[in-house]
């Protein structure tokens, strides 16, 4: 029975609900972006290039046995996969590209957001910055391997370190 009590240690810490709201968030900032590239950004895009959607933009590999490309060619993505062709979709992928970079735009500006404001609300309320703590380790200043880092003689190559623990440092 371990595992069921381990289970249920995690749902009710809350990982669990963290992690459903993560993901119900992130859908529904997914379905944001999209609508903002397709019907927002690759209109105008489009408008520029000369082509009225890039989502209709795609490659016939090969028709079903049969079919023949009608006088001037599929004009849609849809008509194409309608007569059964198998198509190479680069403007859905251009699509995808496009809101995957404004997806991590924006996570960026958040992500950064977050820290100024933790930085913020840390010198308003006094908080100092950790200590940092003494390493552990060194190079060796004539063979580089590492060593500890108090250390004055070298395990490896023997020498004497010329940085000794002064009386101050010990």
């Amino acid at each position: 029975m371990p595992i069921t009590q381990d289970f249920k240690k995690f749902v009710i810490r809350g990982n669990m609900v963290d992690l459903a709201i993560g993901f119900t968030v992130g859908a529904a900032f997914t379905t944001v972006v999209r609508s903002l590239v397709s019907d927002i950004i690759m209109p105008p895009v489009g408008l520029i290039t000369g082509n009225a959607d890039f989502a209709d933009q795609f490659y016939v590999l090969k028709l079903p046995e049969g079919v023949e490309i009608p006088p001037n060619g599929f004009t849609t993505l849809a008509d194409a996969q309608a007569a059964g062709a198998v198509t190479l979709n680069y403007g859905m992928f251009f699509n995808s590209i496009l809101a995957l970079l404004i997806v991590a735009l924006a996570m960026f500006i958040i992500v950064r957001l977050v820290n100024r404001l933790d930085e913020q609300f840390d010198e308003a309320f006094g908080e100092d910055p950790p200590e940092r703590a003494e390493p552990t380790e060194k190079k060796c200043e004539y063979c580089r391997s590492t060593i500890p880092y108090r250390a004055i003689r070298c395990p490896q190559c023997t020498s004497d370190l010329v940085e000794a623990i002064s009386p101050e440092n010990a």
